[in-house]
């Protein structure tokens, strides 16, 4: 609307100004320049907004994380693990989701012993990457040292370089966190590029 009435404006008095006879060329060329000029000030005014507009939570975490792409193997693991009923739960979770290729990167047929018994070791490994809470990044980013007590039970540890963030698992793996603030309806997804091992 902004944009609008003010080329109306400029239009409306050049239409004006001409019916009284008077051919004022450089008032005419200021209000031409004002009205570019704000047009260009709401353009990118709106723009801005755009683009710092945080998207919105359309699903819960299991959702999001089947929405996404990324997370098939993550979202297969948890339905055989009898886990998503939990994630879709009230909340809210913060849940540090390996992506498919950190699944991929297992050693040779872990993943297949893991699903064999879904609900003994791979249920406490699901478990690992979920913590209670709506934890952000920027909350994440403050927490170097520290350790986060988990849905299974056991901790890992945050360790915070510059802009990188790593989470040390109970074997001592470093596993970095390469996405962050995915939003659900109860609660956040960060992606990682690892999957983490609680302690033995």
């Amino acid at each position: 609307m902004k944009r609008t009435i003010a080329v109306t404006g400029a239009i409306g008095l050049a239409v004006f100004m001409g019916a009284c006879g008077t051919d004022d060329t450089a008032d005419d060329a200021t209000t031409t320049e004002e009205t570019t000029m704000t047009t260009e000030m709401t353009t990118e005014e709106t723009t801005e907004e755009e683009m710092t507009e945080e998207p919105a939570a359309t699903g819960n975490i299991v959702e999001t994380a089947m929405a996404a792409g990324n997370f098939t193997t993550l979202t297969q693991a948890l339905e055989a693990a009898g886990l998503v009923e939990t994630l879709e739960g009230p909340g809210p979770f913060t849940v540090f989701a390996p992506t498919d290729e950190a699944f991929e990167a297992l050693p040779d047929g872990q993943l297949d012993e893991l699903l064999a018994d879904p609900t003994g070791d791979l249920a406490q490994i699901l478990q690992f990457h979920v913590i209670e809470g709506d934890v952000m990044a920027e909350d994440v980013m403050g927490m170097d040292g520290e350790t986060v007590a988990t849905l299974q039970g056991a901790e890992f540890t945050v360790e915070v370089e510059g802009e990188t963030v790593m989470l040390v698992d109970g074997a001592g793996n470093r596993i970095t966190v390469i996405q962050t603030d995915v939003p659900a309806t109860n609660g956040v997804i960060h992606a990682i590029d690892g999957v983490m091992m609680p302690p033995a």
